[in-house]
Parts: structure tokens; C-alpha cells; sequence
């Protein structure tokens, strides 16, 4: 069960790690106020009623473009050095004591110890219960 614990967290760890660093790009496509389309990784198809760019020979007349694009970029990180020579003598001292403690937690005993075992039980000098006149019915 140990193991598999480690295990499940290990793959967790890593996957944390991966997701940090990744960077990707979230692409979105409006068509007025309304989201049509997500995509991630490429450009969103649209809905197919973009309205062509007008030429600049001639003064026309166009409609204004209803559909809009996003994009929402999300950075990763760039470093995962961790700095050793800054860390203080006490976070040392805790640092050393919670593996230690760690380390030594999942040690299991060889036997199951009891110290009642070698004693032996007190005589039986008088019955408590015709003492105290309580019997069982």
C-alpha cells in the first residue's frame, strides 16, 4: 500500500511539475457577444461569417465585422533552480529533522511488543462482587 501511495504521488508530482512549465495559447472566437469556439494549441475555425477586409482603391461603404478573436496566452515558467545557498541554518535543522522523522515514520516493528505479557495476574484474595453485593442477573 506503500507503494503504491508513493507511486500516485510521484506521478501527481510530476504532472504539477509539467503543467508549471508549460506555456500554451487559448484561442477564442466571439461572434458578437456570444463564444462560439475554443481552441487550444491553433487558431479557432470561426463561425464562417467574417466579413472581408475592404480594398483601399475605392471609397465603399462596408457593414462593421460582428465576429472578434482572442487569444489568452499563458506563460510557464522559465527557472526551477532552487537556491540551496540561501537557505538559513534553522530551515537546515528543519529540513534534517523532518526527513529523518519521515524516513523513520514507515518503519514497521518485527513484533507486536507488549509489556502486560510477562506479568503475571494479581491471586484472588476475596470475591468484589459478594463484598459489594452486585450480582448479575
Amino acid at each position: 500500500m506503500k507503494q503504491i501511495t508513493h507511486k500516485i504521488l510521484a506521478f501527481a508530482m510530476a504532472f504539477v511539475v509539467l503543467f508549471s512549465i508549460t506555456s500554451f495559447a487559448l484561442n477564442m472566437h466571439y461572434c458578437g457577444d456570444t463564444l462560439v469556439e475554443t481552441a487550444i494549441f491553433h487558431k479557432a475555425k470561426g463561425c464562417g461569417m467574417e466579413m472581408e477586409k475592404p480594398s483601399t482603391e475605392g471609397c465603399s461603404i462596408t457593414k462593421k465585422n460582428c465576429c472578434d478573436d482572442e487569444q489568452l496566452t499563458i506563460e510557464g515558467q522559465d527557472e526551477l533552480q532552487l537556491q540551496v545557498d540561501k537557505i538559513t541554518f534553522e530551515q537546515q535543522v528543519f529540513l534534517a529533522s523532518f526527513v529523518y522523522t519521515y524516513i523513520n515514520l514507515f518503519e514497521g516493528l518485527d513484533k507486536n511488543v507488549s509489556s502486560f505479557e510477562e506479568y503475571k495476574p494479581p491471586l484472588v484474595v476475596k470475591q468484589i462482587f459478594k463484598i459489594d453485593e452486585t450480582y448479575l442477573i
